[in-house]
């Protein structure tokens, strides 16, 4: 027998209730129909990035490097990780080859991770390269805060769109230990920049752990009443190293709860099936709110997201241990066209959903850090 999922207000009172198994087949139907009415009218769109359900792919997160000058508990471990050496690497020549392939493909839109991006010395250049790409309508950035302020002026001029950054409490004293360094005050001088800068929305990324920040919920909605700031709250997730367990993890359900209790005025927005977060408003609050629930509520059926890893690797699941070496191919010298049946066979294998997280958790994946966040 299938399992049931229910939505709920705020209340908690029941709005609907549904076979799991029905559930996912409208999700998959409402996915494909919508990208069918997102894909462009003249063909620009390849079937390299459409894969066996139907999903279009036009979101690709480049890991620029895995350095980074935080050590976060959730994304390695204590020890460190081995770094892959330098030669081994994407060059910035080869991720301009890559993102172009990419982007002539279909692709509108790509992230910049890491690691952590801004430590790259070229970003500045890199960032110039793909923003003048034709066709890429968002450059997007996911980064730790530390030195963003003092850079992030020219990284706008070179055509930075968008901008999350990490932060996961707003005690000093708590960063310190989560983070094994200081910082905390770059990252809010940082988040204050970018609101300066005129990025609207701010994303501030929460990674919510049981024992350890799940008292601040409400302290980070607060951060969203006088600024244009999205908070996104996100569920613990299991990766190598970071000593995940189930008692750590706070579902999302909690979370809203918490929330909506102090804030009553919370109000769901209508997402985007491609969406990866649940949205909120709130009454009198410039900013919004968001969950992103991949554990508890995974959203597979509308992904449309890629990703290529510092050393060259493709990934199409977040989750799956799956890779392919684009790096090896392109170091060969094989032609744009080869470079693409090899991304395609890989979308194609791209799986239906990823496993439950009890499995995830026991399935050899890489720490974060080498896969980018």
């Amino acid at each position: 027998m299938g399992s049931f999922c229910a939505s709920r207000n705020g209340n908690g009172q029941a709005l609907f209730s549904c076979n799991m198994n029905e559930y996912m087949g409208r999700m998959y139907a409402t996915s494909c129909a919508t990208f069918s009415e997102d894909r462009p009218k003249d063909n620009s769109v390849s079937d390299m990035l459409v894969d066996s359900f139907g999903r279009l792919h036009t979101y690709l997160r480049i890991s620029l490097t895995e350095r980074c000058n935080l050590r976060c508990q959730y994304c390695m471990p204590a020890e460190g990780v081995e770094l892959t050496p330098n030669p081994k690497l994407l060059t910035k020549t080869e991720i301009m080859r890559l993102a172009n392939l990419f982007v002539n493909s279909g692709v509108n839109k790509i992230r910049l991770t890491g690691g952590e991006p801004t430590v790259r010395k070229d970003i500045e250049d890199i960032c110039w390269g793909l923003s003048n790409m034709k066709g890429l309508k968002t450059l997007a950035m996911t980064t730790n805060g530390i030195t963003l302020a003092r850079k992030l002026p020219k990284l706008k001029e070179c055509g930075l769109t968008s901008l999350n950054i990490s932060l996961d409490t707003l005690v000093p004293a708590k960063f310190e230990f989560m983070t094994r360094r200081k910082g905390h005050q770059k990252v809010m001088d940082s988040i204050n920049a970018a609101v300066d800068l005129g990025y609207n929305p701010v994303k501030v990324n929460c990674v919510v752990m049981r024992g350890f920040n799940d008292d601040e919920i409400c302290d980070f909605v607060e951060l969203t009443r006088g600024k244009p700031i999205n908070v996104r709250f996100i569920e613990f997730m299991p990766f190598d190293g970071n000593v995940w367990n189930v008692k750590k993890l706070v579902p999302y359900s909690e979370m809203l709860d918490t929330a909506v209790k102090r804030f009553t005025s919370l109000k769901r927005l209508q997402d985007h099936p491609t969406d990866t977060a649940k949205n909120f408003t709130i009454d009198g609050h410039q900013g919004t709110v968001s969950f992103i629930t991949s554990m508890t509520e995974h959203f597979c059926a509308g992904c449309n997201r890629l990703r290529l890893l510092a050393d060259g690797n493709f990934k199409v699941c977040l989750f799956g241990p799956s890779e392919v070496s684009l790096r090896d191919p392109l170091r060969q010298g094989v032609e744009d066209h080869e470079l693409q049946e090899i991304i395609g066979a890989a979308v194609k294998r791209k799986k239906a959903s990823h496993a439950g997280m009890f499995d995830i958790a026991k399935t050899a994946n890489r720490p974060m850090i080498h896969i980018g966040g």
